[in-house]
């Protein structure tokens, strides 16, 4: 037998080692990934909701709301299926996100400044036409 270490490398070389990823990191990106479809369906309830009881400006405004809920849930679904492709390859790179997040606070801060605006216009349009 010899008296030689199992695995050999030469000086300065490192060993490949295979590492076994741990159960709750798959745990982690699934439940990561339903609180964001969680969002998803809040905002959609919004557009919903003003879709239903809304009148013209609020019309407008749930349709932008519906798109920020459709770019949430395509969000959550190619982040979650690019981060269980990359844990199951057992990627070492950081699993982080600062973009999506980013663009998607935009797109929801659009539809709430859009939907100020439209109801204050319309409301002081209303006003204007009942005075006259």
């Amino acid at each position: 037998m010899s008296s030689q270490p199992l695995l050999q490398s030469a000086p300065g070389k490192r060993i490949a080692l295979p590492t076994r990823v741990e159960p709750k990191v798959f745990f982690a990106n699934e439940r990561t990934f339903l609180s964001w479809l969680s969002l998803g369906v809040v905002i959609g309830a919004l557009a919903i909701g003003m879709l239903n009881f809304g009148d013209r400006p609020a019309f407008i405004s749930a349709f932008l709301f519906t798109l920020a809920a459709m770019l949430t849930m395509i969000y959550a679904l190619t982040t979650f299926h690019w981060r269980a492709k990359s844990i199951r390859l057992r990627g070492q790179a950081g699993f982080d996100d600062k973009l999506g997040p980013t663009l998607l606070t935009i797109v929801i801060l659009i539809a709430m400044i859009v939907n100020f605006v439209l109801r204050f216009t319309y409301e002081s349009k209303d006003k204007h036409g009942k005075k006259n």
